[in-house]
């Protein structure tokens, strides 16, 4: 059937606050800068507590790119877990103000965590360094995952921070299975190298099976296949998956299709104050462009684009139209 949705995305529903901070913070608090750490709720709210006057804003890696995918736009529906709380309701009336679908089945007041958040502490040469209370959003189940939605979606994206938990990983599953018996493509970022360490056998073997598009940045890339050769780690990569999207933050990306190789050039951007959201970004326009039948040269080029854009402010999420953006650089 025609796709009411160019990507329907599955993730962790998070709220960002994105504060400034130095170095020196980042080592009394026994963080690992530009990394991603799991805390829980107590950890959480101590370190809230010493961190900077900052930004609060509806986040996820995979909400992400559906907003980003709306703003070039596309047509984006979104799978995650809230609680019926503040936050749940902030990140609802966020993502639908932004013209993505989204029909979540809240968590009642008291039958269990919050809202996940993410505390992102950002240093002045613009690195992000993450602690994520996943809350709720460690419940998302296969029981969660909207097999209409599915298939009505091009496209179908999961994140690669899901393979963490259990019931994650199920709804992980459900929903690429759904996709592919529906003829859908299905695309997978890897989220964070951590994530890949953990779990590299599962990833390799699913990606094997049932992916079609992965994206991974340079560091993921490398711990996939335990090795220091970026050329080496895209090589194998491009040999398991039809396409795929390796990013190197200023010096662009790569996009192997079928084994052919594209390099990409960075977008120039106004200035660099925040790189949260930037691989989400890229994602959001490799996706609307795979979805709206572009050469992958222009993907790649739209991913760029919109990288650039969430990177010259704070926020993981666009402040201008990226529809716009691309239209004056000639892109649509």
């Amino acid at each position: 059937m025609p796709a009411a949705y160019d990507v329907a995305a599955v993730g962790n529903a998070i709220v960002d606050v994105i504060s400034p901070a130095d170095d020196a913070f980042l080592a009394a608090e026994g963080l690992s800068k530009g990394a991603m750490m799991l805390v829980d709720e107590a950890s959480a709210a101590s370190l809230y507590k010493k961190m900077a006057a900052g930004v609060e804003a509806s986040g996820g890696s995979a909400g992400n790119t559906t907003s980003g995918i709306a703003s070039f736009g596309g047509r984006a529906a979104y799978i995650g877990k809230v609680a019926d709380d503040l936050l749940g309701k902030v990140f609802h009336h966020d993502i639908a103000a932004q013209g993505v679908a989204f029909k979540p089945r809240p968590l009642p007041p008291g039958a269990g965590p919050g809202t996940g958040t993410c505390l992102i502490n950002v240093t002045p040469d613009g690195q992000r360094t993450m602690c994520t209370c996943l809350g709720v959003a460690n419940l998302l189940g296969a029981d969660d995952v909207d097999e209409e939605m599915i298939r009505a979606a091009s496209i179908i994206y999961l994140e690669g921070y899901l393979f963490d938990p259990d019931a994650a990983r199920q709804a992980f599953a459900k929903a690429a299975r759904v996709g592919r018996d529906a003829g859908r493509k299905i695309a997978l970022t890897l989220s964070d190298a951590f994530v890949v360490e953990r779990h590299r056998s599962a990833l390799l073997a699913f990606i094997d099976e049932a992916v079609d598009i992965v994206f991974a940045n340079e560091t993921e890339a490398k711990a996939l296949f335990e090795t220091a050769d970026f050329d080496q780690a895209v090589s194998l990569l491009g040999a398991r998956a039809p396409t795929v999207c390796v990013t190197r933050g200023e010096h662009g990306s790569v996009i192997v299709t079928d084994g052919a190789f594209e390099t990409i050039p960075a977008a120039p951007a106004a200035q660099v104050l925040d790189t949260t959201g930037a691989g989400d970004q890229y994602a959001a326009g490799v996706l609307f462009g795979l979805a709206r039948g572009r050469p992958t040269s222009v993907c790649g080029r739209l991913g760029s684009l919109a990288a650039a854009e969430v990177i010259a402010h704070y926020g993981p999420r666009p402040q201008t139209s990226l529809h716009d953006l691309a239209v004056s650089s000639g892109l649509l």
